[in-house]
């Protein structure tokens, strides 16, 4: 996703569905946040690619609201968080997940039972939450921001095959939160990347 405007007159609320990625994204990328510890997220980025210690068989995390990143990691000052990535990945990946993902969450327009809920979640190698996207200060918006779970072979085949490129912009962070701080949200706001929907096509089995 890139800049995720607030409410405004060409881009409230009614005009943004509520669920719907936003990510940056090119003909054959799209990129998504994480934040680690400085021990796993300094070389990642150094070598563009996730050291040998990063765990491959837990489920991991995507983001592509660069806002939504900033919220979880308050801005690169939680313990742990404090070295904020930009993961380039390919396209056909994301799209892979998305298509073989569950509702981390049981929804009855989406899921025939609870019970055929829980087999597909027990058996997907990938999850879908939709959680309040963020505006500038990090406060919610009226509609939801794509945070993607992958697990298994997702996640290795997202540290070792689809991820094209790995930055560190914790200094972006870290500059952005500088000038909210110092009362200048208009400067703030030009830095942040820009973020387009992303044209994944109809999502029915993850309600959007």
């Amino acid at each position: 996703m890139s800049e995720t405007l607030p409410p405004g007159p060409s881009t409230g609320p009614s005009l943004t569905p509520q669920h719907q990625i936003r990510a940056s994204h090119t003909d054959a990328t799209v990129t998504v946040y994480q934040a680690y510890a400085p021990r796993l997220g300094l070389p990642a980025a150094r070598d563009g690619r996730f050291p040998p210690d990063w765990k491959r068989d837990r489920m991991t995390w995507v983001k592509p609201s660069f806002l939504w990143m900033m919220y979880r990691c308050g801005w690169a000052t939680k313990a742990d968080q404090e070295t904020v990535l930009a993961v380039e990945i390919t396209r056909t990946g994301f799209e892979r997940a998305l298509r073989d993902a569950c509702l981390s969450h049981y929804a009855p327009a989406v899921h025939p039972d609870r019970a055929a809920w829980k087999t597909a979640l027990r058996t997907a190698p990938a999850r879908v939450q939709w959680d309040p996207e963020r505006d500038l200060h990090l406060d919610p918006l009226p509609y939801r921001s794509l945070q993607l779970g992958l697990s298994g072979p997702f996640s290795r085949a997202y540290a070792d095959e689809w991820t094209v490129s790995v930055r560190d912009v914790t200094p972006l962070a870290r500059e952005i939160h500088g000038l909210l701080r110092g009362g200048e949200p208009k400067s703030a706001r030009a830095l942040l990347p820009l973020e387009t929907p992303y044209p994944a096509g109809p999502l029915e089995h993850l309600g959007a």
